[in-house]
């Protein structure tokens, strides 16, 4: 069996790459998840043969069996990070270790193989290298990396796959909210829950998401950006949006946060929004909040701003909250100062214009 952390990555060219005229208008205004890259990374896992099989290959369709084993028992996990372009044309990294040991952590929740974390950055940094022209340029554009690994083992058995294929595509991203968003409206939802206790809530598995679904529908329905879940036991404490963690900014200038019980995505921007704010001297909180302090909090005025984050929307102001029987305001309805001041220095720490106390980025190029 090879040894997995020390894979070398077979090349194939892509015959027919995007025109660098065509990729340049493709870059002017990429939105979010729309476009990709030319190439993909791919490893394959067996029983028998370990990790093995590592190429950076042209992106193109995957060929599934009928009774492939993720089409019917959903084992699959997914992890997302981004390179960003620097000011002298270089790249970095932001946190990529964080993503390596999320997804080893979800795979084994998920009865999968964990992918060792030097393999998975050694994917990350093989694939930025091949399609460093598709890194976008301007404010708030990044190169969106989405890791991803599922069951590829064809069979109809209740039990974990022996085959599994993991891969790396790469998407030129622009803002994740349409228009920028000055800030977003939440919908909380009171008929469903995202995770409960026991459950996959701390993983990064598509189930997760495809659960979520609904809710969001039931969102945009009302005219909101956003769906946000309460507990499932007492559904009541707010625990994290669909796609994003959740952060409250009080009157005396602390900040609170969800804890993270294992219903929660211990999200790798949460996780550095808290250090940056501890670094400040900020007072931090990790606790429950119930759906009722949030109202009476915002109609008195303690709470001042409330934001939401993750990889993909960084840091985004939440400006009111809506749900059956009631709708308000939080602060003036739009960015907060303190919101305002943790995005920019952690937007300027991952994109290399401050410094690095914690050693976060990688220069790539």
């Amino acid at each position: 069996m090879e040894d997995a952390t020390i894979l070398d990555f077979e090349f194939e060219a892509h015959a027919n790459p995007v025109a660098v005229a065509d990729r340049a208008a493709l870059l002017a205004n990429p939105g979010f998840g729309k476009i990709f890259t030319d190439h993909m990374a791919v490893i394959h896992y067996s029983a028998d043969k370990g990790w093995h099989g590592a190429r950076i290959e042209p992106r193109r369709p995957i060929q599934l069996d009928p009774a492939c084993a993720v089409l019917h028992y959903a084992q699959e996990i997914f992890e997302g990070l981004k390179a960003y372009r620097m000011p002298d044309g270089g790249a970095t990294l932001f946190r990529a270790d964080a993503n390596a040991r999320r997804f080893a952590e979800s795979a084994q929740r998920m009865a999968m193989p964990p992918l060792p974390e030097e393999l998975f950055l050694a994917s990350i940094r093989e694939l930025v290298s091949i399609d460093r022209d598709w890194i976008p340029e301007g404010e708030g554009a990044s190169l969106y990396l989405r890791p991803f690994m599922f069951a590829s083992e064809t069979f109809l058995g209740v039990r974990p796959a022996q085959e599994y294929l993991y891969l790396v595509i790469a998407s030129p991203a622009g803002a994740y909210f349409k228009g920028g968003a000055p800030s977003v409206t939440l919908w909380v939802s009171e008929h469903y829950t995202r995770a409960a206790p026991g459950g996959t809530g701390a993983a990064k598995c598509g189930g997760n998401y495809a659960a979520s679904l609904v809710a969001q529908a039931e969102a945009i329905g009302h005219a909101c950006d956003q769906v946000v879940f309460l507990d499932a036991a007492e559904n009541r404490y707010v625990e994290e949006l669909g796609g994003m963690n959740v952060f409250f900014v009080f009157d005396d200038g602390s900040i609170q946060t969800p804890p993270l019980t294992g219903t929660i995505l211990p999200g790798i921007t949460r996780e550095s929004l808290l250090t940056l704010a501890r670094d400040a001297g900020i007072t931090v909180r990790e606790e429950r909040y119930s759906l009722e302090e949030w109202q009476a909090d915002a109609a008195s005025g303690r709470l001042r701003e409330a934001f939401a984050c993750g990889t993909a929307a960084v840091v985004t102001p939440i400006g009111r909250v809506r749900g059956r029987g009631f709708d308000f305001a939080i602060g003036n309805g739009g960015p907060g100062m303190l919101t305002e001041q943790l995005r920019a220095q952690l937007v300027a720490i991952q994109r290399g214009t401050a410094p690095d106390p914690h050693g976060w980025v990688e220069r790539l190029l």
